[in-house]
């Protein structure tokens, strides 16, 4: 989730009064923003490991989920990507190749070998083999994502009409809201909808 805002209103909030809804000030001071990067575990429905940062480079991706697998280094993971460009770096294909003790030539970025382009790259991140694998959704299909659905929590929740005074408040702010959230709101999303039937043909 990036460009998350640490805006200040520029005069504070009045409060419900009966007949009335809350006033919220329209004028911002700005100052700066953010970036999340987290993972849903859709098994308990918590966030595993956010990181809470000034950008989202190749490498900040590949150090959250360096992170991640730190925290059972010897389980089987699964992580469910979109088809950014950071999700198939050079710096990922290492790292995995790195935790599954994978002694083999990764060859040359641009040049040769599972390094040589991002095809090349996600073949190697998405083999079932390997005990941590990336599954790739498609373009265009972000509410196959489950953490797209927690982020709209967030921002209902957290960051709609709130202020911030700086991006450290706004970090220690997220943060707070996701362990309270781990600890008293969390539970497996159920997706409800089925799909549609397919018509009848008729010849």
């Amino acid at each position: 989730m990036t460009g998350i805002p640490a805006w200040e209103r520029a005069a504070p909030s009045q409060p419900r009064r009966p007949g009335k809804v809350k006033l919220l000030e329209f004028e911002y001071i700005r100052h700066g923003a953010c970036c999340l990067i987290a993972n849903w575990e859709v098994a308990v429905g918590q966030i595993l490991a956010p990181s809470v940062l000034p950008r989202r480079t190749e490498q900040d991706f590949a150090n959250h989920i360096a992170n991640t697998i730190e925290t059972d280094p010897e389980a089987g993971w699964i992580f469910l990507v979109d088809q950014l460009n950071i999700h198939k770096s050079a710096s990922l294909v290492r790292l995995v190749a790195a935790c599954c003790q994978l002694d083999i030539d990764l060859g040359v970025k641009g040049e040769s070998g599972i390094l040589q382009s991002m095809e090349t790259r996600s073949a190697f991140l998405s083999n079932p083999e390997h005990r941590i694998r990336f599954v790739y959704i498609p373009k265009h299909t972000s509410w196959l994502n489950q953490i797209e659905i927690w982020f709209s929590i967030l921002v209902r929740r957290l960051l709609k009409h709130t202020s911030f005074k700086s991006t450290e408040e706004l970090k220690s702010r997220i943060l707070a809201f996701i362990e309270y959230f781990n600890q008293t709101m969390a539970k497996p999303f159920k997706w409800k909808y089925q799909g549609e039937p397919e018509a009848a043909s008729t010849a």
